[in-house]
């Protein structure tokens, strides 16, 4: 891996929280991603699943880990399975996990053979009612394919029908939502990373760059800073491509005079940052587009100062579309009628600022997190508002990554990356 060892004691930790909420005589079993093909003798880069990660640090494909509190035997308490490496897997595919640097990354004294997996399996489920199956219920999930999870499930609850089901999902939305400061701290490595890339593209960009080409010049500063890439596909959208929210392509010519929207953000140890900033492509706001990226400005700051303890997801978006609101109107592309007249499903502001200003973030850009319940201390947000004006060729979408505290405003990860407009045009024209 490229990034630095993470002690184990943060996979330690996870592991007795998620166990603690396990019900009497049951035990959880959390599998490893598949290696993607794309045809021929071709595979993707291995992403480890999230979940396995979280609870024991491997970073491995075809790997198992099985909890199993009130095992009898307790050796059997905490079970991890890896593929048994050898002499000509470290030749052709390199050094794997063997069990004592298995036991160093998890924390984990009882590491087998994938090999073995099968006979203790039947031997454990002899001593339990109910299993834990790690499904995934996220609410942005639209995976079409059939995982090396959704596979085991399948053969798990037919060899043993008569046992009870749970789903992992629940526990892990509640554990996962809430972040040690082991993983506040990876994160903001991350956000240090993405910065890097942001302050290097601001000497770079001027009329006549090509998307693509912005996009190289992230991708290599991260690289050269142990991340893996990108936290996920960068949106690198000039002029008109910025009022496609999800707009990936990235191979336009930057013109003069247009602003240039950067949905950027480097992986570190898995997990995600996700920063948006928008520049000038000349390096200097016209009077139009500074007031409508100091009215985004405005949203995004006061919005933060809503990410406190107790504050519940829905009457937070709510208090948003109004700071929203009213920044439209002062900025002559709302009008009172609009306002009175809007639909209590679709509100005015929509038509300028149709996405949700915030999302939990973690192992998952889009990560794991309660919605239902009030905020607590330690969960990471994003806050990222927007205006976007097709009719003018312009989107302008501000995001930071925060961090909930105790008491007082949220700490912004991202604090060092330019957002204000001064500093900007001063960086982009020295």
């Amino acid at each position: 891996m490229k990034y630095e060892a993470i002690s184990n004691s943060l996979f330690i930790k996870n592991r007795k929280k998620f166990m603690a909420a396990m019900k009497p005589k049951s035990l959880a079993v959390f599998n490893s991603n598949d290696i993607f093909t794309t045809g021929a003798d071709t595979s993707l880069p291995f992403h480890q699943h999230r979940n396995i990660f979280y609870l024991s640090g491997v970073d491995q494909e075809e790997s198992i880990l099985v909890l199993f509190p009130e095992a009898q035997n307790k050796a059997h308490r905490e079970l991890l399975f890896v593929k048994e490496t050898n002499d000509h897997i470290a030749i052709w595919e390199g050094e794997k996990l063997n069990k004592v640097r298995a036991t160093e990354v998890s924390g984990i004294a009882s590491i087998h053979w994938l090999s073995d997996f099968d006979r203790l399996f039947r031997e454990l489920m002899a001593e339990v009612q109910t299993v834990y199956l790690d499904t995934n219920e996220h609410y942005r999930q639209a995976v079409e394919m059939e995982t090396r999870e959704d596979r085991f499930i399948k053969k798990t609850k037919a060899k043993y029908p008569a046992h009870q089901w749970e789903r992992s999902y629940p526990i892990l939305e509640q554990l996962r939502g809430v972040k040690e400061a082991e993983e506040i701290d990876l994160i903001q490595k991350a956000c240090a990373i993405t910065n890097q890339g942001f302050r290097r593209i601001l000497g770079f960009v001027k009329p006549g760059v090509m998307e693509y080409e912005i996009e190289a010049e992230f991708s290599h500063e991260f690289l050269r800073n142990r991340s893996r890439g990108f936290a996920y596909t960068p949106i690198i959208a000039s002029g008109h491509n910025a009022c496609v929210l999800h707009y990936i392509e990235n191979n336009k010519s930057c013109k003069d005079g247009d602003m240039l929207l950067l949905d950027v953000g480097a992986e570190y140890a898995n997990y995600s940052s996700d920063m948006t900033r928008t520049i000038p492509v000349n390096g200097k706001f016209t009077a139009r587009q500074k007031a409508v990226y100091q009215a985004v400005q405005r949203v995004k700051d006061e919005a933060t100062k809503l990410l406190v303890p107790g504050t519940m997801w829905d009457a937070y978006h709510l208090e948003v579309g109004k700071m929203m609101t009213a920044e439209l109107l002062g900025l002559g592309l709302l009008d009172k009628a609009d306002v009175q007249n809007e639909s209590a499903d679709w509100p005015a502001y929509k038509k300028y600022f149709m996405h949700g200003t915030s999302h939990h973030m973690g192992l998952d850009t889009h990560d794991y997190g309660a919605l239902k319940t009030p905020m607590q201390s330690n969960m990471v947000y994003t806050v990222e508002p927007g205006i976007y004006i097709p009719a003018e060729n312009l989107g302008i979408r501000l995001e930071d990554d925060v961090v909930i505290q105790d008491k007082g405003e949220p700490f912004n990860l991202m604090a060092d990356i330019p957002v204000d407009v001064e500093e900007i045009e001063d960086l982009m024209n020295r």
